[in-house]
């Protein structure tokens, strides 16, 4: 489709430039919208002045003796605080400091308890009188929050749009560039189109689009699946049939129905040879479980009296054509199972092996696969791609501009999360007549759905600007809006047809259907995208795959260890999520996911097999919640080493939700070898916090980094650092004594509603596509308070972000 590629490039363009935000079929009753709205401008009561005194007598006896003059402690000088009636009420009123005092005194990190804290019952008091006047100054002042008006799809987004509505499995990372990371998620910095977004959006939509349509473009065309270089592949590959090894499980869409070429590479080391190929070995290739054709492979024979074998040649023979049907397919590249007898040796030999150096292979490995085709094609066929594009035009024998237009027309509801405009329509039926003028109605149809899928209306969240009552800067965003905000937030894709029809007849905004919606939409297997997005970029789960450890120290690791450190810390996510359970049961949990390789590594005796299942966990095993996790554990350690900082600020940051200040400039680094002074890390950063510099933040992060010293920089368990006994007493921000990970997880479980409110902060900020400001403080914390009786469930806290002032309002002007 190169010849309409100019002609895309400007209809993006132009739509981008001139599109009005307006929004589309804004027509709600907002004056009724705000009369039934939570968000009211009703005066503070008259328990204000009440609530100020307690907060002034705090304030003088605990802070102002640390937090005044111009070498205030973490420079925040309260000499100029007012805590008068008249500041309180004024439009200028400093929201930042009062959240920030309010947060520290109800997780009781101030005062610090080397200075003397109050008795509990003050700081109840003090913190009652907080929450009562940010509630009252929050209804006088509501502050949604402000969203841009166009913001566009992350990858994961569009990957997750194109599943759903033409059901073709892609990986957008071979699509479009990475999406930016700010405030720990990636859909906040999504208010740009960059040229290079813009191109590659266009090169997608036309890949996309013909492997939908079932279109051959200008011929075959291939995709490479390559294995990670560190994968061992001895043992049963979940997905695989059993009795076989090794190998690699995929998705891949057929367009059309014909012959494909699969050519197979072998894993060689630095010398290019093969390793592992000792003998005679089968390679299997099979299509939805079935083997459909079987390669041999052979150990080369040497070239000489005195030369080495040759393995120049031996996977050249590793192609073959199939005949596949059109549509999606699992296709599997796998080692049939031999048997062979435990081979002695004078040491344990390792879980992993992946290079002939530390882990030799011992069997032959598959480094990449490679598909292309079709060849001699029989047509697309009937998959269900396009039935969701032709619908019941899938077997109609003539189809006509008018048949075109009706497909378009449902195609574009879903994509554009609304009904297309007849202007709109319009546009999709000029690209339909060019492409069916220059092939037939398939290639028009091709065409059209090329330009559908680069208009800004499908990539782009649009949003009105229209105010919803007097209010100039507040407006309600409508049912469309928010069935797109919805279907953000909980599937990171588009909404289906029931979102939709709710939308259209208005009745998505009342709070029982929105209610009946999250559990509808919490229950859909699209709700996997809150563990696999939003819980691998809250956890870092994420930085995972660029993490490898010093493998002179921990030469047991390779990628299959990493990759089910990922799975245990998902699918406990999932399980919480899905069971409806209290969110400290990500802390403290009883049960973990392990298979047989997770298992061996933890030391856990009596799994088997590569499949994921429960497992009840004992003190003994030293496993259950999330900072137990060998996830958590290695993205908080460096290469060589654990780091109680990096731990402790995890902590903080994810669990307390304060996490520590950066750094100063011109702070000297850790001494990492003092061979006369220190032999621990203890040691060393007791030394780097004798720099008064750096002890204001290591003396909060590094006891809560120690309680998680028995665990090693791969997350097993030890004992002894070097030849000297692990000590992992700490403490909590509170004040209290740590002496292990049991201790800190009580002393969290001990307080649910703050690693609630933390929940809350993260699940806010994924959901909105914003950082969480302080004026958000009041919503955040009716949100937990309403989670409380619920038990804290995720569920609870999801349920109540959606019905939140913040998610369904939007600030549309400048305070």
């Amino acid at each position: 489709m190169p010849r309409f590629r100019p002609l895309l490039v400007c209809v993006c363009l132009t739509v981008l430039v001139t599109f009005n935000v307006r929004g589309f079929g804004d027509d709600t009753d907002s004056s009724a919208d705000a009369a039934n709205s939570d968000v009211t401008l009703g005066n503070p009561s008259n328990a204000i002045e009440d609530d100020l005194a307690v907060v002034r007598e705090f304030l003088s006896q605990q802070c102002l003796d640390c937090h005044s003059g111009t070498d205030a402690e973490s420079g925040f000088d309260l000499d100029g605080f007012d805590c008068r009636e008249q500041a309180f009420r004024s439009p200028d009123f400093a929201m930042d400091s009062w959240e920030k005092i309010l947060r520290r005194v109800h997780t009781r990190q101030m005062p610090p308890p080397e200075y003397g804290q109050p008795d509990e019952a003050t700081y109840a008091r003090v913190t009652e009188s907080l929450v009562d006047l940010l509630d009252a100054r929050s209804k006088r002042y509501p502050r949604p929050g402000r969203l841009s008006a166009m913001r566009r799809m992350t990858r994961v987004e569009y990957q997750n749009a194109i599943r759903d509505l033409l059901d073709v499995r892609i990986d957008a990372a071979d699509y479009l560039p990475k999406d930016e990371s700010s405030h720990g998620f990636d859909n906040i910095t999504v208010e740009e189109l960059s040229p290079t977004h813009l191109n590659r959006y266009l090169t997608a939509a036309q890949k996309i689009s013909r492997l939908a349509i079932g279109g051959l473009g200008n011929g075959p065309a291939g995709v490479t699946i390559r294995l990670p270089a560190d994968r061992s592949q001895e043992n049963h590959v979940d997905g695989l049939p059993f009795g076989t090894r090794g190998g690699v499980l995929f998705q891949q869409h057929f367009p059309q129905t014909g012959e494909y070429e699969i050519e197979l590479k072998l894993t060689r080391d630095r010398d290019e040879q093969v390793e592992g190929l000792h003998r005679e070995h089968q390679i299997d290739i099979l299509v939805d479980r079935a083997r459909v054709h079987q390669f041999t492979v052979k150990p080369p024979k040497r070239t000489g009296k005195w030369g080495g074998p040759d393995y120049t040649h031996s996977d050249s023979h590793l192609k073959t054509r199939l005949r596949v049907e059109a549509g999606r397919h699992n296709v599997g590249v796998t080692f049939p199972k031999t048997f062979s007898s435990l081979t002695e040796g004078k040491r344990q030999p390792f879980d992993a092996n992946f290079n002939r150096h530390r882990h030799p292979r011992l069997t032959p490995a598959i480094y990449q696969v490679s598909i292309v085709g079709p060849f001699a094609p029989e047509g697309p066929g009937e998959t269900t791609s396009r039935r969701l594009i032709l619908g019941e035009l899938l077997s109609s024998g003539t189809r006509t501009r008018a048949d075109a237009a009706g497909a378009l027309k449902r195609l574009a509801r879903r994509a554009y999360r609304r009904p297309a405009t007849k202007d709109e329509l319009n546009l999709l039926l000029a690209f339909f007549d060019e492409g069916s003028a220059a092939g037939d109605f398939q290639q028009g149809m091709e065409s059209a759905l090329t330009a559908l899928l680069v208009n800004p209306n499908f990539l782009f969240r649009i949003e009105s600007e229209t105010p919803s009552s007097d209010d100039a800067s507040l407006a309600a965003i409508n049912d469309y809006e928010l069935a797109t905000r919805l279907a953000a937030f909980l599937w990171s894709s588009i909404p289906d047809e029931q979102l939709l029809d709710l939308a259209e007849t208005k009745q998505l905004r009342n709070d029982d259907v929105l209610r009946t919606q999250v559990q509808r939409m919490l229950s859909d297997s699209r709700s996997e995208a809150l563990v696999t997005n939003f819980a691998s970029q809250w956890l870092q789960l994420r930085n995972l795959d660029s993490i490898t450890p010093d493998l002179r120290l921990f030469p047991d690791f390779d990628d299959n260890l990493r990759q089910s450190f990922k799975r245990e810390t998902q699918l406990l996510f999932e399980d919480v999520l899905v069971n409806d359970r209290c969110v400290t049961d990500l802390i403290a949990s009883t049960e973990t996911f392990l298979n047989e390789r997770l298992a061996t590594h933890y030391g856990i005796p009596g799994v088997n097999g590569s499949h994921f299942r429960r497992v009840k966990v004992d003190d003994a095993s030293h496993r259950g919640g999330i900072l137990r996790h060998g996830s958590i554990l290695m993205v908080t350690s460096y290469a060589t080493r654990t780091s109680p900082t990096i731990r402790g600020n995890w902590v903080l940051e994810n669990v307390f939700g304060t996490p520590a200040p950066p750094p100063p400039p011109n702070v000297p680094n850790l001494e990492e070898k003092n061979t006369l002074a220190a032999k621990t890390v203890r040691e060393r950063l007791a030394m780097h916090r004798a720099n008064p510099t750096c002890a204001s933040c290591h003396d909060l992060i590094d006891p809560l980094g120690f309680a998680l010293e028995n665990f090693d920089a791969v997350g097993r368990w030890r004992q002894f650092e070097g030849t000297l006994d692990v000590d992992s007493s700490g403490q909590l921000p509170d004040g209290t004594e740590l002496d292990s990970i049991d201790a800190l997880e009580r002393g969290i479980v001990a307080r649910p509603d703050i690693f609630a409110q933390t929940v809350t902060e993260k699940l806010m900020t994924y959901g909105l596509g914003r950082a969480t400001e302080p004026f958000d403080g009041p919503a955040i914390r009716r949100i937990v308070q309403q989670s409380s009786r619920d038990n804290y469930t995720l569920r609870s806290i999801i349920t109540g972000i959606v019905l939140s002032e913040p998610f369904r309002y939007r600030e549309i002007s400048s305070r």
